[in-house]
């Protein structure tokens, strides 16, 4: 792809500050063109490929954008103020970029790794042991923490500061020969102290890519350690451990609350304190690598024995799985013939003033017995369904109104038929009611004798299974 195409397909995109129109500098110019094109033919052709990497880019992020759509990357128009917090949607543009600035100025954090890792691996013994002796007084006196980022700001910015704008003699000159002390009297003699980013490609550049890259993979072994080791006692994968530590974690925290006055805080915070640099001493470390390898692999082997032998003792988890009651209503309808005719099986009972009778809707639910489903994350617990005998505690328990049920047999639970009105339910009373008509609302429906002739078209009765929780699959 040479220039001349590349100006073509970036002012198609609408790419700003085009040939068309130069600026009046440009345009005196004009006589030094031929020199300007010799000069991009010498160049090998670099900016024909920085264009085209450009278009690569831009395609890569539209074909993205179609591929994953990322949330929050539809913007609501009428928002008229922007929200401040909103972040840019994945590009691969804005993240070399971010890369490479992050890169170039990352180099501070790990200088200061690498003073951490030599303050506590004893390089410079000096350094350690006043290190330990500044924790020794913050751990005996803890109202010093109040003064160590006033000590830090001083002692650790402004006086390094200081002493780069008024540096002492360098040695081999007549002040440092005649032995004359520093005085930081006179006019600055150099610029101030100021970090700057690390050029692209310089060794600083290339030293913190590479530390970087050495820190993503500390981090990813040590995540994986993380999660081999502790994970499997938290998410209770393994019930017994995982019991275990929250028996020992919930006695401790009880332990904790009732005797934390009276531990001695200040010398735990020192043993604290001093325990890892002791450690890290190399004397200490071989010493500590010598008995791990001596008998590091029976003292650990004894101690899981035994935790594995009082988790046995003391530890039960076979008690039997969660169970509940499920029910399900056999619905059936009275035919033009006056026989009754399975309908469906369906969750609720269907009842006269229930919201589906009302408006009118059909009954939801299967037709076949076989077809009825546990409920999601369970499964069944019995082989069959049982009928409900308790006919008339489930109806009281729902408050349903407007039926009659049977106390033997069958158990089933019918529509009372209202004589006013091809209707079901309550019977309305605002109509005349004559001496007769009173009487016979006066006796129930048990006790009436014409029962059987005000059913309605439907009758239910409930049927009950248990079911119990089910294992979820490990994935």
């Amino acid at each position: 792809m040479d220039d001349f195409t590349t100006e073509i397909i970036a002012s198609a995109e609408g790419a700003t500050g085009t040939k068309d129109s130069l600026q009046p500098s440009q345009r005196q110019d004009d006589k030094y063109q031929p020199q300007q094109e010799g000069q991009k033919k010498g160049w090998g052709g670099l900016t024909a490929l920085r264009d085209r990497t450009s278009i690569q880019d831009r395609l890569v992020d539209r074909l993205l954008q179609q591929v994953m759509p990322i949330d929050g990357s539809v913007q609501d128009n009428n928002e008229a103020v922007p929200n401040p917090f909103e972040r840019p949607n994945f590009n691969l543009t804005i993240m070399s970029n971010n890369f490479r600035r992050f890169n170039s100025r990352i180099g501070v954090v790990f200088r200061f790794q690498e003073k951490v890792e030599a303050l506590l691996s004893w390089q410079t013994t000096s350094h350690t042991v006043s290190y330990l002796a500044i924790l020794t007084f913050v751990c005996l006196d803890p109202y010093l923490l109040a003064a160590l980022p006033i000590a830090f700001l001083v002692f650790g910015i402004l006086v390094p500061g200081f002493v780069a704008r008024h540096p002492a003699p360098p040695k081999g000159t007549l002040s440092s020969e005649q032995s004359i002390g520093y005085s930081p009297a006179g006019p600055p003699l150099a610029p101030a102290a100021t970090p700057k980013p690390a050029k692209e490609l310089s060794m600083d550049f290339v030293r913190n890519a590479r530390d970087l890259q050495n820190q993503m993979g500390d981090f990813s072994n040590g995540y994986d350690k993380v999660v081999e080791l502790l994970v499997p006692i938290a998410n209770f994968s393994n019930e017994a451990l995982s019991s275990t530590v929250f028996l020992f974690a919930f006695v401790g925290g009880i332990a904790m609350m009732l005797a934390a006055h009276m531990l001695p805080w200040r010398l735990i915070f020192l043993v604290a304190a001093w325990t890892p640099v002791v450690l890290c001493h190399p004397a200490v470390t071989r010493l500590l690598h010598q008995a791990r390898q001596n008998q590091g692999k029976a003292q650990e082997t004894l101690a899981r024995t035994w935790l594995d032998g009082w988790i046995a003792d003391d530890v039960i988890l076979d008690s039997a799985p969660e169970t509940r009651e499920v029910e399900i209503f056999e619905l059936q309808r009275k035919s033009a013939a006056g026989e009754w005719e399975p309908w469906v099986f369906s969750p609720n009972p269907y009842d006269p003033l229930s919201q589906a009778r009302i408006t009118g809707d059909r009954p939801k639910g299967t037709r076949f017995f076989e077809d009825v489903m546990p409920p999601s994350a369970w499964e069944w617990s019995e082989k069959k369904w049982a009928l409900d005998l308790w006919s008339r505690e489930w109806v009281e328990e729902r408050i349903i109104t407007g039926v009659e049920v049977e106390t033997e047999g069958e158990r089933w639970v019918y529509d009372i038929w209202s004589e006013k009105g091809d209707r079901t339910g309550v019977i309305d009373t605002p109509e005349p009611v004559q001496s007769k008509d009173m009487a016979m609302r006066q006796t129930s429906w048990e006790e009436g004798e014409d029962a059987i002739e005000r059913r309605g078209d439907w009758r239910r009765r409930r049927w009950v299974r248990l079911v119990k929780r089910k294992a979820t699959p490990e994935s």
